[in-house]
């Protein structure tokens, strides 16, 4: 509407007034924001969690009824030698993996810290093994540690680091076992360089410059400045990288679907070994919910040491 030359605007109706009054009141904003997060993990997260809870404390069979029989679960699955190597294989495939990973990650991000020509264009690089699908990648691996058309032996023998034939890369025990925390180490380390190349960068230039005036050498600086400040980043990335691993599925179950006889079987594939393929949905949930008491321990460890590192 206009009256002369000034143009008035219409005026707002009195549902979007009050709309307007409500996003003004943060005890009306605070909630409005929250409430779809918490919708989410209640029925992502929450709902899946109970219902696992439910069938690790019955008998659930597919195609018959359930019934309640507490632990019996838990307790029975330890008569299996199954699941006792399954246990032993998680935190071997585990603690070795997140040990190689630190390790070699941060290496790689002092290397990738220095002034080198194509920079950008290798940071990018090393990102490759974590953006390319695991299933896909890992299939290029089964193909690279297969008997008949291993590329690794072929290296090994021709640089004389083998004898011919080579190993049975994923046809014997302690080979398959390697095998995979090979490939879990090369999929999971740019997430450990990248994370530590960030806490490197962020490092004040002149404590290494304080350090060098007082005659420290290039490992003083290391142990002394870098790595002390590096402890809180390192310990959110293996806490993150821990459970990764300990719940890892794709590798395992697409090099070795948890053979030679149960060798590389972790909790996941154990878990739809028993759960989908034998139908016995009682004992699959309850291999699954082996792994959240000891994920929650690490957890806990770990922030504790996180927290003690910061205040």
């Amino acid at each position: 509407m206009a009256v002369g030359s000034v143009r008035v605007g219409a005026t707002p109706s009195r549902a979007g007034l009050r709309v307007r009054e409500l996003l003004d009141r943060e005890r009306f904003l605070g909630p409005a924001f929250v409430t779809p997060a918490l919708l989410l993990l209640l029925v992502l997260v929450a709902y899946p969690f109970v219902m696992a809870l439910y069938f690790a404390m019955s008998n659930a069979f597919i195609g018959r009824p359930s019934h309640f029989i507490g632990t019996r679960n838990f307790v029975a699955l330890w008569d299996s030698d199954s699941f006792r190597q399954t246990f032993q294989n998680a935190f071997v495939f585990t603690g070795s993996a997140v040990g190689s990973k630190l390790v070699l990650g941060i290496t790689l991000a002092l290397l990738l810290n220095e002034q080198l020509w194509f920079k950008r264009l290798i940071r990018g690089a090393v990102l490759l093994p974590w953006v390319i699908p695991t299933a896909l990648s890992t299939l290029g691996w089964w193909w690279m540690f297969n008997s008949l058309y291993s590329v690794v032996n072929w290296s090994g023998i021709a640089l004389g680091l083998m004898d011919p034939p080579g190993p049975n890369w994923l046809g014997q025990k302690y080979y398959a076992m390697t095998a995979v925390i090979a490939v879990n180490v090369w999929r999971g380390l740019p997430f450990f360089a990248i994370c530590i190349l960030a806490g490197l960068v962020s490092i004040p230039k002149e404590l290494y410059e304080a350090a060098e005036a007082d005659g420290a050498s290039a490992s003083a600086r290391f142990w002394n400045v870098t790595l002390p400040l590096l402890k809180p980043v390192l310990a959110i990335v293996v806490l993150f990288s821990t459970i990764f691993t300990f719940s890892d599925f794709n590798i395992v179950y697409v090099l070795t679907n948890g053979g030679p006889i149960n060798s590389t079987h972790l909790f996941a594939t154990l878990t739809r070994q028993v759960g989908l393929e034998s139908g016995q949905i009682g004992q699959g949930a309850a291999i699954s919910l082996y792994l959240f008491p000891v994920l929650a321990i690490v957890v806990w460890i770990q922030l504790r040491f996180v927290r003690r590192q910061v205040y």
